[in-house]
């Protein structure tokens, strides 16, 4: 039990340290927070109208059509900003000194995915207040919010993940952010901006089996209808997927790292 605690206060400690590093470093919190809200407004104030269209789904208004996919948006790009911060770490050599502490070199990964997931739940609650205080309603109530905030914080741990993996892999925070666009692209081909079945060809069939796609339904559907239980459980699977990528990949990088040094 004393070894737990202890692992527990290092995963902590470490965790703080990634949240007020991503706050201390204008160039970690823009994606996060700042890119997502302005393209939520640019979006909302120019494609308000796409309610309309025959096919999209009965909503209050297009912001609360929105909201889940900047959660998204911001999330994946927590991620993202957590691997570039744990490869400045690897390349200024303070990982180093952690790997020579006695301490469980895995609590060093996961000190950095809590410092991503609480990036996660930082996220939901910025987006999901923006929403009220312009006039979008959360159908599901209260629950719906606790699911949709619950969902977004387990999928900034699980993207962050794979952050931390490229990231102990590379040891380059430059390799890392080279990952932006591509974080973008593999976003936008799923249902987070735009309902799967309004979608062309190619982009619908890849939206349909994009992992994104499922843990988005999962976020938006308490905030538009109520909470759907079928989407849910397919939102915690495709988490817990990403999830299981994640911890698999990191823990091969980090005995790479510890090989190599």
């Amino acid at each position: 039990m004393s070894d737990l605690a202890g692992t527990a206060r290092v995963v902590r400690a470490l965790g703080a340290r990634s949240i007020r590093q991503t706050f201390r470093r204008p160039q970690l919190i823009s994606p996060i927070i700042v890119f997502p809200t302005l393209l939520l407004a640019i979006q909302t104030g120019g494609a308000g109208a796409g309610i309309e269209l025959p096919g999209f789904p009965p909503v209050q208004s297009f912001l609360q059509f929105m909201l889940a996919g900047s959660m998204m948006q911001s999330m994946m790009l927590a991620g993202n900003s957590g691997g570039i911060a744990f490869a400045v770490d690897i390349e200024m050599g303070f990982t180093d000194r952690l790997f020579a502490s006695p301490i469980p070199r895995f609590a060093i990964v996961l000190g950095r995915l809590a410092g991503t997931a609480a990036l996660g739940l930082f996220a939901a609650l910025w987006f999901l207040a923006i929403g009220l205080i312009f006039g979008a309603e959360i159908e599901g109530g209260v629950p719906g919010a606790l699911l949709a905030i619950a969902l977004v914080t387990t999928s900034a741990l699980a993207v962050g993940g794979i952050g931390a993996a490229i990231a102990l892999r590379t040891g380059s925070a430059s390799v890392v952010q080279g990952l932006f666009p591509l974080v973008l692209v593999v976003l936008f081909l799923s249902s987070a901006f735009f309902p799967q079945d309004l979608m062309v060809e190619p982009a619908k069939t890849i939206a349909e089996y994009n992992p994104l796609s499922f843990i988005v339904e999962g976020v938006r559907e308490p905030i538009i209808a109520g909470i759907d239980l079928t989407q849910t459980l397919e939102a915690v699977a495709a988490i817990a997927g990403i999830v299981v990528l994640g911890l698999v990949l990191s823990a091969r990088a980090l005995r790479h790292r510890l090989r190599v040094g």
